[in-house]
């Protein structure tokens, strides 16, 4: 591939971060990539966004088959389905309230509303459905800890895609200075804020294994490590956004982070016992 000597453009309207220095910079990789297959153009989002889901699912049956499940396999399969289910429609409905001038110029486009997805909106609307469903099956006992692992896995892999999609993804962080800013195609180097996912993701798994033992030890209760791996990525997800050029329109906060306070103000009783790990609820 040619490399081309740039200059570092201005900021785009709205921009939050300082401007990036003009200074000559060679982009190694052209956004978004590509993978050529013979004579397919696969986009690089795609394989990694698939191989996110293939990959997690294939860590959750080796995680299953290795522990002492005793949830059944139908309650299982129902846990699923509803986190499935769950997780594309809040995905989806996230997205229209993070941009609801945008949701509103597109109300009458069904491309553009079935088209963007967020993480956050996944999560939460899944365990909104998965709750939903194990109260109509009367499951009392916590499900999410199993999936804990698998999902920052699947997660982790995905936002490879994310940040290979360059500037069309909008994933991507505001203007910085600092060294390791990516510049995805403008000449603006900006925050890589799919690799400080990525990072902390692979923090929250390292968590997640020690957590598992503090349940089996009693100092955490069945079910604290999915309240924990979502309080923390919750919480991250909340500062992250204030390093992206995101739209602000509920007092200063953007849609995905409301969301975010939401979902910690759910756990908040859980954190005390989270940080300490006294073993009651």
């Amino acid at each position: 591939m040619r490399r081309q000597r740039i200059r570092v453009h201005p900021d785009p309207p709205g921009a939050r971060a300082p401007l990036a220095a003009a200074i000559p910079y060679h982009a190694p990789v052209r956004f978004p990539v590509v993978f050529q297959v013979g004579p397919f153009a696969l986009p690089a989002h795609l394989v990694f966004e698939s191989l996110g889901y293939i990959v997690g699912f294939r860590v959750y049956l080796a995680l299953r088959a290795r522990s002492r499940d005793d949830i059944p396999e139908d309650t299982r399969w129902s846990v699923i389905a509803a986190a499935a289910v769950g997780a594309v429609l809040g995905s989806r409905l996230l997205v229209w309230l993070h941009q609801p001038a945008l949701a509103w110029a597109h109300r009458g486009d069904p491309a553009w509303l079935s088209g963007g997805k967020t993480i956050v909106g996944g999560l939460l609307g899944g365990l909104i459905a998965v709750e939903w469903v194990k109260r109509a099956i009367g499951e009392t006992r916590s499900t999410g800890d199993l999936f804990v692992i698998p999902l920052c896995v699947g997660m982790a892999i995905g936002r490879i895609g994310c940040f290979l999609a360059g500037l069309p993804d909008h994933t991507y962080g505001v203007a910085t200075t600092l060294p390791w800013g990516v510049d995805f195609g403008d000449g603006v180097r900006r925050h890589p804020t799919q690799l400080y996912e990525i990072v902390v993701l692979a923090a929250i798994a390292a968590w997640a294994f020690r957590a598992q033992r503090r349940v089996a030890a009693g100092s955490l209760i069945r079910g604290d490590v999915f309240r924990g791996f979502l309080c923390l990525y919750l919480a991250f997800r909340f500062t992250l956004d204030w390093i992206k050029p995101e739209p602000r329109p509920y007092f200063g906060l953007s849609g995905i982070q409301v969301a975010c306070l939401f979902g910690l103000l759910y756990y908040a009783r859980d954190l005390r016992r989270l940080v300490l790990g006294t073993g009651r609820r």
